[in-house]
């Protein structure tokens, strides 16, 4: 097929209006900026576009043949839902051409409103299977903005199979962990990197060690900080991989750089499409570009697996430290007592709450089951050495779970790429022979979703990856097959039970465990450890650990697909407020990195305390001190959102 140069468009960054000018004189076709609310660049008051701007804005864009994107691209959190309405009816009335949204509270709301502004999946979707994809279209997504993990090839075919315009980020800061799959910032902080507020926990300086010994096994230095992406001497590359939209960041960039960065891609496409077989590298605009640059540069996946060289591991030309390194709050903490103590609990809108527990192996399945779960989840992945579940194992837990009157749901990849949709595809298919079946699958993105309600007879819940914040987003889920939905470990306790009491959908609640601040598909003990994966095996096996500055730990944990689950240094823990949540319709133990031992004290001290809160008794001493706990997000009274500062 023949590419020609309409079907390419360099999208730019504007976060203000000199940065507009900036960017349309410079050749931009199209540019994107957010509202002063919902978007994903909130932390300056003097950066993004009131209403009145906004109007002015399309009107300038248009008047010069460019099209004006507008970011609704945060997650809506219940208190933003009203507001949010009479956003969009607003933006409605002045016809941007497009709106980019991360939160599927925007799109049904597009819905139920009647809004006729075209739809783009932002980044922090995560979109990276033809099954979400194929999803999105039917809700009127005509473009989506592809993850980051995807290489240039994967692309192409994502487009083939789908025929969705893809937008690809081509120059700019990149985040470290696949998008949407970050909280660290929203829990530490209170201040959300899927709201638009990251302080950018992976610009820190971290120690790699052995997690059981504490040995250091390489120094300090900025083990997380990726380099800018630059596509600049791969414009050809791009172009015949059939991507779409050519995406700039850079919305906090002053307007030199805006121009700047894009003239000189504006030549470079230019030039190919004038002469594509006699093209160059304009090296004079590839020093302007090299010579100015803030980070150094990479093109992380777009040709295949990042190595060390792609990490600014040195932290010189880092442009700014949003935060550093502080102790996780402990269980004890003050804040987080004086919220509780001063908040009444979720009414209870539905019966008696579950106990749930996610587990590794068969023995942890049998010791949560006979200790007092109700439900377990199984499966999904497996953290090196222990082995991927086999057919055999899923019928074994079965037929123990069922003998004991329980229940066992199969739980599947939070990251699902061809491979993994596949594999799981096969499996859910086998399931539906089995003799005796589980009693539902925990899916963890949209695509998965699709796919598992086209081929599954099995009940559906979905999981945290899905970053569910309010009702409305419920609401889709519920639309697209979902029984229940775990809820954001980012949500305060007052927004959290907001969500609750006002959903139609049944609310899942982490009450215990360990949990994920990043997930991440950059091999960092192969980087770190200069150790080859194909003859090492054994090195990946070892138990390993990121150490800050601040002297906390983060597990690192890596799956059966590779791919690096690092964990917050304390486990939550809500025990001492458990009455709080006893509205909820499930309240879940995180037990995957517990052994059966400490997987079997966990759950029996829940099982005692939620029985003697039904039945008006004092709450039982705990008895678990078994890993670091503390309280995680639950300190804050809100997640920071973007129309209250």
């Amino acid at each position: 097929m023949q590419i020609i140069q309409k079907a390419v468009e360099l999208l730019a960054p504007a976060g203000t209006w000199a940065a507009l000018e900036a960017a349309i004189n410079a050749g931009a076709d199209a540019v994107y900026l957010g509202g002063k609310y919902f978007n994903m660049r909130v932390h300056k008051d003097d950066f993004n576009f009131d209403d009145e701007q906004l109007m002015k804005a399309v009107k300038y864009a248009h008047e010069h043949s460019v099209k004006l994107y507008i970011t609704l691209n945060n997650l809506i959190s219940e208190e933003e839902i009203e507001p949010l309405k009479n956003y969009l009816k607003y933006l409605d009335e002045i016809k941007p051409d497009a709106l980019l949204v991360q939160d599927f509270a925007v799109i049904k709301l597009v819905q139920e409103l009647n809004i006729k502004i075209p739809l783009h999946a932002s980044i922090m979707m995560n979109t990276h299977n033809f099954h979400a994809v194929d999803k999105l279209k039917q809700y009127g997504i005509t473009r989506v903005v592809v993850s980051r993990e995807l290489t240039l090839s994967e692309v192409n075919l994502l487009r083939q199979q789908t025929g969705i315009e893809t937008e690809y980020f081509i120059h700019g800061d990149m985040c470290i962990a696949e998008s949407g799959q970050c909280i660290h910032s929203g829990v530490l902080f209170g201040q959300s990197g899927n709201r638009g507020r990251c302080l950018k926990p992976c610009r820190w300086n971290y120690e790699l060690i052995d997690e059981d010994s504490g040995e250091i096994l390489n120094g300090k230095s900025y083990k997380l900080a990726l380099k800018d992406m630059c596509m600049y001497r791969n414009l050809p590359e791009l172009i015949n991989a059939g991507i779409y939209s050519f995406k700039i960041e850079g919305r906090m960039r002053p307007p030199e750089f805006i121009h700047r960065i894009v003239s000189i891609y504006r030549r470079a496409i230019d030039s190919y499409f004038a002469d594509s077989i006699g093209y160059t590298i304009d090296e004079d605009d590839w020093q302007n570009l090299y010579n100015n640059r803030a980070r150094d540069f990479t093109t992380t996946f777009a040709f295949g697996q990042t190595t060390i060289k792609d990490i600014g591991t040195t932290g010189e030309r880092e442009p700014r430290f949003f935060s550093k390194a502080v102790v996780e709050p402990d269980i004890e903490d003050k804040s987080a007592a004086e919220i509780f103590n001063s908040e009444s609990s979720i009414k209870k809108l539905n019966s008696t709450p579950k106990l749930s527990v996610r587990v590794a192996t068969i023995e942890s399945a049998k010791a949560a089951i006979d200790n007092g779960a109700d439900v377990v989840y199984f499966g999904g992945e497996s953290f090196r050495p222990i082995k991927s579940c086999t057919l055999q194992n899923y019928i074994d837990v079965i037929n123990y779970t069922h003998s004991k009157g329980k229940k066992l749901i199969i739980n599947t990849p939070r990251t699902t790429y061809n491979r993994e949709c596949s594999e799981i595809e096969r499996l859910l298919s086998k399931i539906e022979t089995f003799t005796d079946k589980p009693d539902g699958v925990m899916v963890s993105n949209l695509g998965i979703l699709n796919l598992a309600k086209k081929i599954s007879t099995l009940p559906i819940q979905t999981d945290l990856s899905f970053n569910l914040f309010n009702h409305k987003a419920a609401e889709f889920l519920k639309d697209n097959g979902a029984i229940m939905a775990a809820a954001s470990l980012e949500l305060s306790f007052t927004q959290l039970k907001s969500l609750v009491e006002n959903s139609s959908l049944p609310i899942e609640v982490i009450i215990h465990g360990s949990y994920e601040s990043m997930i991440c598909d950059h091999n960092f003990i192969e980087m770190y450890l200069d150790v080859d994966k194909f003859s090492d095996t054994d090195t990946f096996n070892r138990h390993y650990a990121f150490k800050d500055e601040a002297g906390q730990i983060h597990s690192i944990k890596v799956d059966q697909f590779g791919r690096y689950h690092i964990y917050f240094a304390k486990d939550l823990c809500l025990y001492p407020y458990l009455k709080h949540f006893m509205g909820a319709a499930s309240l879940r133990i995180e037990a995957q990195l517990y052994s059966p031992n400490i997987t079997a004290i966990v759950v029996q001290n829940y099982r005692e305390a939620i029985d003697a809160i039904l039945n008006s008794q004092p709450l039982p001493f705990m008895s678990i001190n078994l890993r670091p706990v503390g309280i995680g997000v639950y300190r804050f009274h809100q997640s920071r959102n973007s129309i209250g500062g």
